[in-house]
């Protein structure tokens, strides 16, 4: 990827379509780079597999005896799965805003920005990397569905892939949107543990959003990832009836549309791109 601006620089833009192919190639690159650091670091990826595999089998399976299965409508791994997906994605994901500063600290960022492309779409294919490694990941923890009492149903597991892809682009997106105006990680890291550590346990994987207080509550409802968590943990009980959890996200006591709920995680996450590029674009 160093040789990035040489391999683009003799390149034509030609016409409106020649120009879209060089741009679509440097977000190839960006990708391409993005899956060759996940395929060299194979202990890192298991590392961060293992924790929300602990998660599940030991928290799922200790607690299981504890909550009884009438107050969540499944037993608590079968709950407890869709946050564990969203934790797996949502690693890899934030990982992508910690290597946009550390690129910009050792100084390889701006030689990435001499690459005769848009710097939105430098931007666009970081969070396109991200976005597919950690559905990768997410992929990897989906073949435990059986641990958790799922069914290897192909259209069930197709569709919860579907829900990690839109949940891994808004968590990409929004960890690019908070690490494009810092310098520092340990900024970036101060931040995650103000802003994405309480989106994740105030999104429902862990616990049933009705035991929260009504202020928090109203939080939760505002939260991209509570309505990832509800859009897997309903896609589940769409394709597995008697695997039913307890109610999400409601909407005067009604839980959104299905696709009405992935709009707004597309919606988000698309929104946060497009600030995060904004700011991009500005002089380094």
């Amino acid at each position: 990827m160093t040789a990035l601006a040489g391999k683009y620089s003799a390149t034509p833009y030609g016409d409106g379509a020649g120009r879209l192919r060089h741009e679509l190639r440097a977000v190839h690159a960006l990708v391409h780079r993005d899956l060759l650091r996940l395929a060299g670091r194979r202990t890192h990826t298991a590392l961060m597999l293992l924790h929300p595999v602990l998660y599940l089998f030991v928290l799922g399976g200790g607690l299981a005896a504890l909550i009884p299965q009438s107050s969540l409508g499944v037993g608590y791994q079968t709950y407890l799965f869709p946050g564990m997906l969203m934790m797996t994605v949502q690693t890899p994901a934030i990982m992508v805003g910690i290597r946009l500063i550390t690129d910009r600290e050792s100084g390889y960022l701006r030689e990435l920005l001499m690459a005769p492309v848009h710097r939105s779409t430098l931007l666009l294919g970081s969070c396109a990397g991200g976005t597919l490694t950690a559905t990768v990941q997410g992929a990897v923890l989906l073949s435990l569905a059986g641990v958790a009492g799922l069914p290897y149903d192909p259209l069930l597991l197709l569709l919860l892939l579907a829900g990690m892809v839109l949940a891994s682009f808004t968590i990409t997106a929004l960890a690019l949107a908070l690490a494009v105006g810092l310098r520092r990680a340990e900024t970036f890291h101060t931040l995650l543990g103000l802003v994405m550590m309480p989106l994740l346990f105030l999104s429902g994987g862990f616990f049933p959003l009705t035991a929260l207080p009504g202020w928090i509550r109203a939080l939760s409802d505002a939260n991209p990832l509570a309505y990832a968590v509800d859009l897997l943990r309903r896609t589940i009980a769409l394709r597995v009836p008697d695997r039913a959890a307890a109610a999400g996200i409601e909407w005067a006591g009604q839980p959104p549309p299905l696709p009405l709920e992935a709009a707004l995680l597309l919606t988000s996450g698309t929104l946060a791109l497009l600030w995060a590029a904004h700011r991009f674009n500005r002089p380094e």
